[in-house]
């Protein structure tokens, strides 16, 4: 693949994936986590411009999504306030965990995103195998590390970052006896760009506020890691060798997670966060006298949204497709990643109170995003290099990591005093 290609590509892909994970922010949880990541698996097929891959592109998206939702489980506002501090050990340590909660996010987000891709009738991922070893290493590593040997992160918040660690290491596993070398090189590269990209945009954070500019950088810190896991997903799938597959899925095979990608995840993001209480403390501020009529559009008008949307969907690429056996073009894929990460800008617009007020400027910046990788998009061109698995250049690789961590922690802490939000793990 050549190098200027290969770099549109990560761009788009990486773009993708820092929009939706910074709309995120607004959303939360593993339901926000779950819209961006299949927003960041559908940015890589259509980059890839694989027509197998477009016949499949719903139920890898719903893989990506599942994935990368799984971390949102782990909580990591208190390692945040690690990095704002004002000693080299503890911020040194706040970057490692936001680099191990970050790479957990990628390396389940991209190893599922990539044993989707590498799924065929020649060798059928045994998906019920995998869940449940997945789920079994979740609950041995948690009782381990968390109920047996105290190895706690983030005092005295939730734990679960080990139960991810107990998932990741089984799909690794999962992955190495079957010879899924792609989608492990995948979940590699993706857990890399996500690791780097949390801890990096910790520091960047940091930065800003040091700074004084008045602008939202905790979503600056949401959109780092987003897009350095768009970036790491989008080369480990690009710089690995896949199997051609059938261009055509079964409408059978289709439904379910077309109904999970535009109308379940959809709908418990809205449900779980257009609620009263939260609306009104929002256009409270932002709009004088009786704010309920307007609270209540937004509201429902959310809701009509995600309906409305969902239907299209179903009724475009499922209903009105004739035959059993179903294909999809590039403007068809084109068109729901589109819309599918334009209702996500809609509903950040929505909840913010962006719709009636300028007060959040970053939200305006996801339009033109938007924008930008429609444009970019076009000019994409497939290619694709098989590379191994060199564990040398990995261990490298880790060594640099941990070299640039140390030197942005002590930039940081050269650069401050106390800071607002700043905890302590070690006195």
């Amino acid at each position: 693949m050549k190098a200027k290609s290969l770099s549109y590509s990560l761009l788009v892909a990486g773009l993708s994936m820092g929009t939706a994970w910074a709309i995120r922010g607004q959303f939360g949880h593993e339901q926000g986590a779950a819209w961006a990541g299949s927003i960041g698996a559908l940015s890589v097929l259509l980059v890839a411009k694989r027509a197998d891959w477009y016949a499949r592109m719903f139920q890898v998206a719903l893989a990506g999504a599942v994935g990368w939702g799984i971390g949102g489980i782990m909580s990591y506002g208190v390692v945040v306030g690690y990095g704002r501090g004002i000693d080299f050990v503890n911020v040194y340590y706040g970057l490692m965990m936001l680099f191990v909660i970050g790479g957990l996010y990628g390396f389940l987000g991209g190893g599922l995103f990539g044993l989707a891709l590498a799924d065929t009738a020649q060798k059928p991922v045994r998906w019920q195998q995998a869940l449940v070893e997945m789920l079994a290493g979740a609950v041995v590593i948690y009782f381990l590390f968390i109920e047996e040997w105290g190895w706690l992160m983030t005092p005295p918040r939730s734990e679960l970052w080990a139960a991810c660690l107990g998932m990741a290491l089984a799909l690794a596993w999962f992955m190495d006896r079957t010879g899924q070398v792609a989608s492990l090189r995948v979940a590699v590269f993706s857990g890399l760009g996500g690791g780097v990209g949390f801890a990096f945009g910790n520091f960047l954070q940091v930065m800003g506020q040091v700074s004084g500019i008045p602008f939202n950088f905790w979503n600056v810190m949401e959109y780092t890691l987003g897009f350095c896991g768009g970036v790491g997903m989008a080369y480990g799938t690009f710089t690995s060798s896949w199997e051609p597959v059938e261009d055509r899925s079964r409408k059978s095979r289709i439904w379910f997670p077309l109904l999970m990608l535009t109308l379940i995840i959809p709908g418990v993001v809205w449900e779980q966060t257009f609620e009263i209480p939260r609306l009104v403390d929002t256009y409270a501020k932002l709009v004088t006298g009786d704010t309920a009529n307007l609270i209540q559009t937004v509201r429902l008008g959310a809701l009509a949204a995600v309906l409305a949307t969902s239907a299209v969907w179903f009724t475009r690429y499922y209903r009105n497709k004739p035959t059993e056996l179903v294909s999809y073009d590039d403007n068809e894929v084109r068109t729901f990643f589109v819309g599918h990460l334009g209702l996500y800008t809609v509903l950040s617009l929505l909840i913010t109170g962006a719709v009636v007020s300028t007060y959040r400027v970053e939200q305006y910046l996801y339009l033109i995003n938007l924008l930008i990788i429609s444009l970019l998009i076009g000019r994409t061109k497939p290619g694709f290099s098989q590379r191994g698995l060199y564990a040398g250049r990995w261990a490298m690789g880790f060594a640099l990591v941990l070299f640039f961590m140390a030197l942005i922690a002590l930039i940081a802490i050269n650069s401050h005093g106390e800071l607002k939000g700043m905890n302590r793990r070690f006195e």
